[in-house]
């Protein structure tokens, strides 16, 4: 008789090579060329989701706070450094972007270059970028709502129906009951209904995000031009003021740098649009980088012209600081009011893109087998992903309607930091394993001159994070670990290819319904869209026109 036991190191090893298993490129392609979602975004499209995804509650928040408490008027310094930063990370995202133009983001990315396991931990991680990220803005929203009725209407809302009844302690380290609130009605509100734009279409949902995105740039502007006439020189001295304990001085600057760095999450959101971009290879770095570059000019502008208009000491503790900043001077009254509508619309299309970006990652994820999947099949008529959309939609109003802006928010920046390492990392893997590769854009000065940078900046970033903050993020990859044991470890595609039958994949080929134009034609009669597959070449190109 033959002896079929199996020596534990023998195990351990086919169970350390699992882990580490990594997704085909090829597999990845073949994917995204087939794609059954409606290719419908355009450059502009793609540029238009960045920043609305970038400008948000940073610009609106952050600025004031980041000059009263760090930096001083130095907070010009301060957003400049964090946008040369996170244009570090930024080209790393645009090369793997246009070499792998499929959703997912950084968790397609990892599969590829690290493996499984550091794969599915990115893409638990993402969760708090995308789905708790839009309901730390959507906490945000409703208090702008909530301002902006005040301001404009003279109506009140009571906080029963506008607050969250559960806040933080940050110094005892414990939750405590609003007992003055109730619920948060506007914050659940503004999720569902985002919700069900985005299960209507991509398309309707990225014209309503151009439409609100051009609104918040024409306000921007208009508190840009409309302030710069209050500019008082002499607000700008000191421009680096005095080291005060721990604030001010060179080290507040980085202080402010590290604060105002979380103003410029969300143009990673572009690539997990890639399925639906008409030219994924060649638009989805314009849209990373074009966004960013956008944003970080008027980070730039506005911090300028707020440590212009009022002292920085006057800020601390404000979480408006741009309306605040106009009530010191005469006739800006309609100029707040305005400032305030497009801080709603700002938010707005944060929490569109966040909500965006989530169901798509839950869609890919599915599709690989680490997640149940109903959540990998898209809507017969509308080509979306539905059933993670309103998943997604549904957790973000609920924690939106019950837990503070203060959590949700350092949450939603520790997981980010955490995907901007590891794909900065990808890009050298990636390098070394697929140097033949076709790449739309190539991230200059090699694979070592710009992603190791930004990889280790990020990491300092986190490092110095908060410590209950860092638990957070720990006790919640250990939850996403125990799910990936009891379910994705055991559904994988590329660890379990024998257990994916053609009844499996027909299941998700059954979504795939048929369009109103294509009646009496099946999903496997449609002829999918057209890609360029890798070749060998001589010459790699920038982004280009």
């Amino acid at each position: 008789m033959s002896d079929t036991s199996v020596h534990p190191a023998s195990r351990w090893k086919g169970f350390g090579k699992r882990l580490i298993a990594r997704k085909p490129i090829e597999q990845i392609l073949r994917e995204s060329s087939n794609t059954q979602m409606k290719r419908v975004l355009s450059r502009l499209d793609l540029i238009a989701i960045g920043i609305g995804a970038i400008i948000g509650t940073g610009i609106f928040v952050l600025t004031g706070v980041a000059a009263a408490e760090n930096a001083g008027p130095a907070v010009i310094v301060s957003f400049i450094i964090a946008g040369v930063v996170s244009g570090l990370s930024a080209f790393s995202y645009s090369e793997l972007a246009s070499m792998l133009p499929i959703s997912g983001s950084a968790y397609t990315y990892t599969y590829a270059t690290l493996g499984e396991f550091i794969a599915w931990v990115i893409g638990w991680d993402l969760i708090l970028e995308y789905m708790v990220g839009a309901a730390t803005v959507a906490v945000g929203w409703s208090a702008y709502v909530v301002s902006f009725f005040k301001d404009a209407f003279n109506v009140e809302f009571t906080p029963k129906t506008t607050q969250a009844p559960v806040l933080w302690d940050s110094k005892n380290l414990a939750f405590r009951v609003n007992h003055g609130a109730y619920i948060n009605i506007p914050a659940i509100f503004v999720s569902l209904a985002v919700t069900a734009l985005l299960i209507f279409g991509i398309q309707q949902a990225s014209w309503v995000n151009k439409t609100v995105v051009v609104i918040k740039l024409v306000v921007v502007l208009l508190f840009i031009f409309g302030a710069c006439k209050y500019v008082d020189r002499s607000n700008y001295a000191p421009f680096v003021p005095p080291r005060e304990g721990s604030s001010y001085g060179a080290q507040g600057v980085f202080k402010g740098t590290q604060r105002v760095f979380f103003a410029y999450i969300g143009f990673d959101a572009v690539s997990t649009a890639a399925q639906e971009a008409k030219d994924p290879q060649r638009d989805l770095p314009w849209g990373i980088c074009a966004s960013l570059g956008v944003c970080t000019a008027l980070y730039i502008a506005v911090s300028a012209v707020l440590c212009g208009i009022i002292s920085y000491r006057e800020l601390k503790g404000v979480a408006s600081p741009l309306t605040y900043a106009l009530e010191f001077h005469k006739n800006t009254k309609w100029l707040r009011i305005i400032i305030e509508l497009g801080a709603i619309c700002g938010l707005t299309s944060v929490i569109l893109i966040s909500l965006l970006g989530q169901p798509r990652i839950f869609f890919t994820m599915a599709r690989d087998g680490l997640f149940p999947r109903v959540f990998g099949r898209l809507h017969s008529r509308f080509k979306t992903p539905y059933v993670p959309t309103l998943v997604s939609g549904v957790v973000c109003a609920a924690l939106a309607g019950v837990l503070p802006v203060d959590i949700l928010g350092d949450m939603t920046s520790v997981g980010t930091l955490l995907a901007f390492i590891l794909v900065n990392i990808g890009v050298i893997v990636m390098r070394y394993t697929h140097p033949e590769a076709e790449r739309g854009f190539r991230v200059p000065g090699g694979p070592w001159l710009i992603p190791i940078p930004g990889a280790a900046i990020a990491l300092v970033i986190l490092v110095l994070s908060d410590g209950p903050t860092i638990y957070r993020l720990f006790i919640w990859l250990a939850v996403g670990i125990i799910v990936y044991a009891v379910y994705g470890f055991g559904h994988s595609r590329v660890g379990n290819p024998e257990r994916w039958s053609a009844e499996d994949m027909a299941y998700f080929q059954d979504s795939f319904g048929d369009d109103e134009e294509d009646a009496g034609k099946g999903a496997h009669d449609k002829e999918p869209p057209q890609m360029r597959m890798p070749e060998p070449r001589h010459h790699e190109q920038h982004i280009d026109g």
